[in-house]
């Protein structure tokens, strides 16, 4: 599959481009772009501008919602739920972080959750927004986007999506420490990613309708539907199992299992955030002091094959700071995923009369 170098700041204004045609305001469009392009540069290509076309289907199926405010259904003070009413994720998840933040610093302590959104995109994006105010937050996110594809450990079947664990520490004297992981084997957005440049899943990731292991990506996306694998297994399914009763069920959203499978391409997702202030807790001098040693201590480690292949021992964050670097300028993207760009400029020109220009004018080489 042929793969070409795109502008990385000419996609973020086609993206702008795009949603602005569709009926985002400029906050919503650039905030799209900014999330989308984002995931991109942090090398996160699963939930990154390839996700535009499915996100122009739900538009265009009346599933995803332009321009929506968040709407507090609960709010004690330092406990708040928002409901997103399935606006644009990018927009709702960052108003609903913005009275996270608010509250975290106001009361030391903040559980925000978001429900009923449209996709959020990289959760990572959120963490890092929290740790940008110095505040630490841990979130508990859920999905649902027509059909499961993750299998429960020992079952043959998908019953759950991806189900993504994050965390985000910050520092006052070093990088921060962003984690964020998919409780699958894989994202599924980089099995899409996979099939779209036409290579194999890694070896143990998924399996085929029969139960069956498989490399074979498409086995996600055409019938009959196979499945991906918990990580770890027993222990991604137990996580995953957590992560859809407090990211979903706690806060009044809705967890996965048929009857709440979202209509025409939607992909809903609910969000629960523990966000605090370090500051409050008076220990900032004792954190620095042991995060510093503890992280030499793990970095003083001798390395093996892959800590050869990665250049050392890397902290969570690492990678995505590498991948900015890199492709400040230029991004990669696969001919497949172009194909769909086109059709989403084409849907979006059609259902408006507003012309959205090709993507295709992007491709540097």
């Amino acid at each position: 599959m042929a793969e070409h170098q795109i502008s990385t700041a000419g996609v973020h204004r086609w993206v702008i481009e795009l949603f602005t045609a569709a009926g985002s305001n400029t906050q919503e469009a650039t905030l799209t772009a900014d999330h989308l392009v984002g995931a991109n540069l942090a090398g996160h290509d699963s939930h990154g501008v390839g996700m535009v076309p499915r996100y122009v289907k739900s538009w265009h199926g009346n599933s995803l919602q332009l321009n929506r405010q968040i709407e507090l259904a609960v709010d004690t003070g330092p406990m708040v739920v928002a409901d997103g009413g399935m606006g644009m994720g990018q927009s709702v998840a960052w108003q609903a972080m913005q009275v996270g933040i608010a509250r975290a610093k106001a009361h030391g302590v903040a559980l925000l959750g978001l429900r009923h959104a449209h996709h959020i995109g990289r959760v990572g994006h959120w963490a890092e927004m929290a740790v940008s105010e110095g505040l630490v937050s841990i979130h508990f996110t859920n999905a649902l986007g027509g059909k499961p594809m993750v299998a429960p450990h020992g079952g043959a079947e998908a019953r759950y999506l991806t189900n993504p664990f994050t965390v985000g520490i910050p520092r006052a004297n070093g990088e921060p420490v962003v984690l964020d992981f998919a409780t699958s084997s894989i994202a599924a957005g980089k099995a899409r990613v996979a099939m779209n440049k036409g290579v194999p899943v890694p070896v143990g990731s998924t399996i085929d309708a029969q139960g069956r292991p498989t490399t074979d990506p498409s086995v996600l996306f055409e019938e009959p539907m196979g499945a991906i694998r918990t990580f770890a297994e027993h222990k991604g399914h137990a996580l995953a199992m957590v992560v859809e009763l407090l990211g979903a069920a706690m806060i009044g959203g809705k967890a996965t299992y048929p009857k709440n499978y979202p209509a025409n391409f939607g992909v809903m997702n609910n969000m629960l955030a523990i966000v605090f202030d370090p500051a409050q807790l008076g220990t900032g001098a004792a954190f620095e002091t042991e995060t510093r040693e503890f992280v030499q201590w793990v970095q003083s480690a001798r390395l093996d094959e892959v800590g050869e292949q990665l250049g050392g021992i890397l902290l969570p964050g690492d990678p995505e700071r590498r991948a900015r670097v890199a492709r400040a300028e230029s991004m990669p993207i696969d001919s497949s995923t172009m194909d769909e760009l086109r059709v989403a400029a084409q849907t979006v020109t059609a259902d408006t009369g507003k012309a959205v220009s090709d993507p295709v004018s992007l491709i540097l080489a």
